[in-house]
């Protein structure tokens, strides 16, 4: 047991010291953290649409899909996430579309799982869904569960099932709950004894667990008798992270483009005499070798920190505050390549829980030319039918690039900026 332990703790500190390896690439990736009040919020939707019977009986074009496509979004994991979820008319499953009982069924388990906070009550919905027996609907439910309870229902998918049964030796199968619990007690348990390494959190694990499941880092061996064939192999995944493939190349880049257009908005915010604040996972993310914080608001105001929804105020891109006042005067959210969706749940969260932000200037999404066509036509889902309210502007990258040094030199508040933006939807 001690050289299986040792050389799991092995494991893990090579993984987590790996760039490309999910728990850099997606754990501590600042979009996961942003993405978790939206999805929850998206999920109240559902629910308040199979209550009010509104929700409808197809995934495409729902606030389901919504909800999911933001979850497969985050591909470092959770790539096909919504396969799980799309109607396959010839086996009628999942069977939540056409059986409004099942779909009421699948409702009271989100909500359910949503106001409740202790394992038991969490345990308790679960088994109830699976003695429905609902066709179709199996664990790969549990991956809206974890961004509800991270600390209590860890992420799932084949991937994550092959990666534990490599580690520990289980045969867990996919498509059944009691499977997927036995593997959550075990999951909690590998947590448990390597906490000082990974985290409250079971994404840590999930993603551990995906890497091993995925060939990309090896199960150490369980007998021992390979231990420097394992040593070796762990070697060779460590240097092959050092070759970026095209995918992680491109992740790179979108990460460096963000950045980029957030220091802009940034820089212009202050040369309009306003004080900046930076989300608060990206100020210490460095571009151009500096902190995109630095310069920058350290704590928002009292009057926003504590007002509804702050927490997801405090995620917002880029927020520009009047110098004479604790209010908001225009709030950014920087799109490049991922889905518009938490973005404009965290500027409904500011505007409904805060002194009306378009009474001073705006809220704005910021995003390259090329996307405009696909985000007006995510907005025009029927999850986004509170954004019309919002008079949200679109400011294209295009546009801020070529006019944003004249407005800093010439500008004068937000009518420069509003005359570069285009409204949505």
């Amino acid at each position: 047991m001690g050289d299986l332990d040792g050389a799991t703790r092995d494991l893990i500190l090579r993984w987590k010291d790996d760039p490309a390896a999910a728990y850099q690439s997606w754990f501590l990736w600042s979009e996961r953290v942003k993405n978790f009040r939206s999805i929850r919020r998206g999920l109240e939707v559902v629910v308040a649409e199979i209550e009010a019977g509104s929700f409808g009986n197809a995934y495409r074009g729902s606030s389901l899909e919504t909800v999911v496509h933001s979850i497969a979004e985050q591909r470092q994991i959770f790539r096909g996430a919504d396969h799980a979820f799309l109607w396959k008319p010839k086996l009628r499953i999942p069977d939540i579309y056409e059986n409004p009982g099942n779909q009421r069924a699948f409702g009271h388990l989100i909500d359910g799982c949503a106001c409740c906070s202790s394992e038991g009550e969490i345990l308790r919905h679960i088994e109830a869904i699976d003695r429905q027996g609902i066709k179709g609907l199996g664990p790969a439910v549990a991956n809206l569960l974890y961004f509800l309870h991270p600390t209590l229902v860890p992420p799932f998918n084949t991937k994550i099932v092959e990666g534990y049964n490599r580690l520990t030796g289980a045969q867990v199968k996919l498509g059944s709950w009691p499977q997927f619990l036995a593997m959550r007690a075990g999951i909690l348990d590998l947590n448990a004894r390597y906490r000082d390494l990974l985290s409250n959190d079971l994404g840590a694990i999930g993603a551990l667990l995906f890497d091993i499941g995925s060939d990309r880092y090896p199960a150490p061996p369980r007998d021992g008798s390979d231990a420097t064939a394992f040593a070796d192999r762990l070697r060779e995944a460590r240097a092959a992270a050092a070759a970026l493939t095209p995918a992680e190349a491109r992740s790179e880049k979108d990460e460096a483009s963000h950045s980029e257009v957030q220091s802009w908005l940034r820089d212009l915010g202050h040369a309009l005499g306003y004080r900046v604040w930076i989300a608060a996972n990206d100020r210490g993310r460095l571009h151009a070798g500096q902190p995109l914080g630095r310069g920058c608001l350290d704590a928002l105001p009292p009057v926003i920190a504590t007002a509804p929804g702050a927490e997801a105020v405090r995620l917002i891109d880029v927020l520009w505050l009047r110098a004479d006042a604790d209010r908001v005067a225009a709030a950014f959210e920087v799109e490049h390549s991922t889905s518009i969706y938490s973005g404009v749940v965290r500027m409904l969260d500011l505007a409904l829980g805060h002194a009306d932000p378009q009474a001073e200037g705006g809220l704005f999404l910021v995003a390259p030319d090329a996307r405009e066509a696909e985000v007006r036509a995510q907005l025009a889902r029927p999850a986004f039918a509170r954004v019309s309210d919002l008079k949200i502007g679109w400011l294209p990258y295009g546009e801020l690039a070529r006019h944003r040094e004249a407005i800093s030199r010439f500008g004068e508040g937000l009518k420069a900026i509003r005359a570069i933006a285009r409204p949505l939807p």
